[in-house]
């Protein structure tokens, strides 16, 4: 967990969006930082994913976490390790981040992440699941949700990466729009990667949080040592860099396809929790997701970044609970 346990300010959110509530069930005490869960490859259809398993309680249900951008399965070792008593949680890799092979044909399309989604969600073969999305992630899971019902029981959003291609994106991080434009991208970060692997954790810190110094000194050289390890990967900087244009690129998809009028076909409860300090995907996309996904509760917390899953773990899981809570009575109402 990213700094100590200090009590988060929630801004609430005007009607007409729900506003989530946290449970109040009492969390594990953690007096040390756990290390990333334990993983293993795993061959699903066409992909060759690397996924790490968090033991859950003896009635826990089954989760899935998927990560953002440039992210990995560690994303997520906090936060599932809260929900553990109640999740028996999985975080994998997406094809070609992380210790996950590239996928086939090298195809990092939006669509193709769904297909690894899905198709690893089918190979559990253990019915709906709670599903977790961050950033990228996030955009993912909408798709899964509104695709596949029968794959999902609950979802929750993490700043997911909904549309939104105004010129304010561009200002807040030049870097990325430079990685857009043909020919342009890689040598983008071929520049970016001849930075040592510590300032380059720095400038990511400083991008996807709101406050870099509350990193303890573990994660930081978790971190690094991630950065060692996907530097020696030949397919590291395509898998950035494509999956960042196939995601733009799914923003222009037409009629139905579209994402907001996916989000508008999803049936599972949804969770939508976004950080007010947020430098990737604004917080103004915040009310509308929760708008236009039926029944969603949204939960802004304040002084929070881009992954309020590792900054603010312990108020994430506590909304998480209460999701968790009232599903049931939720999922009755639905046809």
């Amino acid at each position: 967990m990213l700094g100590p346990n200090r009590a988060s300010r929630v801004r609430l959110t005007e009607a007409p969006v729900r506003t989530a509530r946290l449970a109040d069930t009492p969390l594990t005490a953690e007096d040390r930082i756990l290390p990333p869960w334990p993983g293993a490859s795993v061959s699903v259809g066409r992909y060759e994913l690397f996924v790490r398993a968090t033991p859950g309680g003896p009635d826990a249900e089954p989760a899935l976490y998927v990560h953002g951008l440039g992210g990995s399965s560690t994303n997520w070792t906090d936060l599932a390790g809260l929900l553990s008593p109640r999740l028996a949680g999985v975080a994998l890799d997406l094809p070609g981040f992380g210790r996950s092979f590239p996928p086939p044909d090298d195809d990092y399309s939006l669509r193709s992440h769904v297909r690894a989604v899905t198709e690893y969600l089918e190979h559990l073969g253990r019915g709906p699941v709670h599903l977790f999305g961050n950033s990228m992630g996030g955009a993912i899971a909408i798709v899964v949700a509104a695709s596949r019902p029968d794959l999902v029981r609950t979802l929750t959003l993490v700043s997911p990466a909904v549309p939104d291609l105004r010129p304010r994106m561009r200002r807040q991080d030049p870097v990325l729009s430079l990685m857009m434009l043909p020919g342009l991208g890689p040598a983008v970060l071929r520049r970016l990667e001849q930075a040592s692997p510590e300032t380059r954790v720095r400038r990511m810190l400083r991008l996807c949080l709101a406050d870099p110094t509350s990193v303890p000194p573990e994660r930081l050289a978790e971190a690094v040592a991630e950065i060692r390890y996907r530097a020696r990967l030949g397919w590291a900087s395509d898998a950035l860099v494509r999956s960042l244009r196939g995601l733009v690129a799914s923003y222009l998809a037409p009629g139905a396809s579209r994402m907001w009028a996916r989000m508008g076909a999803i049936k599972a409860p949804t969770l939508v929790i976004w950080g007010d300090r947020d430098r990737l995907v604004n917080v103004s996309r915040a009310a509308r997701t929760a708008t236009v996904i039926p029944g969603a509760r949204l939960l802004v917390i304040r002084d929070v970044g881009h992954v309020a899953q590792m900054e603010q773990p312990r108020t994430v899981a506590r909304a998480v609970l209460a999701l968790l809570d009232d599903a049931p009575e939720a999922l009755g109402t639905r046809p």
